[in-house]
């Protein structure tokens, strides 16, 4: 008998051994969750001490085993939400946004709806991605976060959904930044261009608009466009007159013989910054009252199910 044929019996009771071994794990994984009729009100106690014991695995589950067996139960349509926070605090977001849409859709006159949109919107918002890689998930973002602001807009939702969403735009700001100084780094004027006057058309109040508008100075001017140069040089200097980008704008306009002999800025950039700096600081103290993130559900009741005010009435409310 040959060394290979010997070793054959061998190789294969192990991979039994092996084989069994996978299917003994997978069952006690699954006898963990089997299904066992339990009443509602302990089945759904069971899946939020889990989740307050950081379990969310298990909520999950748990949440979803109340689901299937009392469906029609006030308990499920709020073990739909808990499992939606759930999985978001397991970064599971693709299945969290499918619970939440499902919640949504079902229940879109329910008191906790506009939590359900917010956390929607959260889940879109962990995914950013840095301004160097794909921004679909900042677009989705800015969709998700202006839905919670225009359907209820009185509510803390509304109130952190601003906040994010300003940096959201700042952030997709920053993405077109980055493309205009890559074209316009190859030469590619044009194209970079169009990039900054998007900068400035569209993304007016983030922080990336006066250097988008020194940079329409800056490419304009190297591709000969005296008088675009000019107007973008003259909105730079009238909106952020202390801004250095403006100092820089001034100095090229300068450089390329466009300014008259002797000309400054109508007030010293120093004096302006010294100025923006004390504004600053007092900004600074409202921000220390800006409202903290509300991530956490909201209070735990089942049975409270309908909204009392909704700016979006439903057709048909579900009771």
């Amino acid at each position: 008998m040959s060394k290979s044929s010997r070793l054959a019996p061998v190789l294969l009771a192990l991979c039994a051994a092996l084989a069994l071994g996978a299917c003994g794990s997978s069952s006690k994984k699954k006898q963990k969750f089997a299904y066992v009729e339990r009443p509602v009100e302990q089945l759904y106690q069971d899946a939020a001490r889990a989740m307050e014991r950081k379990r969310f695995d298990d909520a999950v589950e748990l949440f979803g085993e109340v689901e299937r067996q009392h469906p029609y139960s006030p308990w499920a349509r709020r073990a739909t939400l808990m499992k939606a926070f759930s999985q978001y605090r397991q970064n599971d977001y693709e299945e969290a946004i499918t619970s939440l849409d499902s919640f949504i859709s079902l229940h879109p006159g329910n008191k906790d709806a506009p939590y359900a949109y917010y956390l929607k919107a959260m889940c879109f918002y962990e995914q950013i991605r840095d301004v160097g890689r794909d921004q679909d998930f900042t677009n989705n973002s800015v969709q998700a976060l202006n839905d919670v602001i225009r359907r209820y807009p009185q509510t803390e939702y509304a109130r952190d959904s601003r906040l994010k969403l300003d940096l959201t735009l700042d952030h997709l700001a920053g993405k077109e930044l980055t493309i205009g100084r890559y074209y316009q780094r190859q030469g590619k004027h044009i194209a970079a261009i169009n990039r900054y006057k998007h900068v400035v058309n569209n993304y007016q109040t983030t922080g990336h608009s006066e250097e988008a508008l020194y940079r329409l100075v800056e490419a304009n001017l190297q591709i000969g466009l005296v008088e675009e140069a000019r107007s973008a040089a003259a909105v730079l200097g009238h909106n952020y007159p202390g801004s250095e980008w403006y100092e820089d704008a001034y100095n090229a306009m300068r450089r390329n013989g466009l300014l008259e002999p002797g000309s400054k800025p109508q007030r010293s950039a120093k004096e302006i910054r010294e100025l923006e700096k004390r504004e600053k600081k007092n900004a600074e103290k409202g921000v220390k009252e800006a409202p903290r993130p509300v991530v956490e559900p909201p209070s735990d009741d089942p049975f409270g199910d309908s909204l009392d005010n909704p700016l979006s009435k439903p057709d048909s409310p579900t009771q």
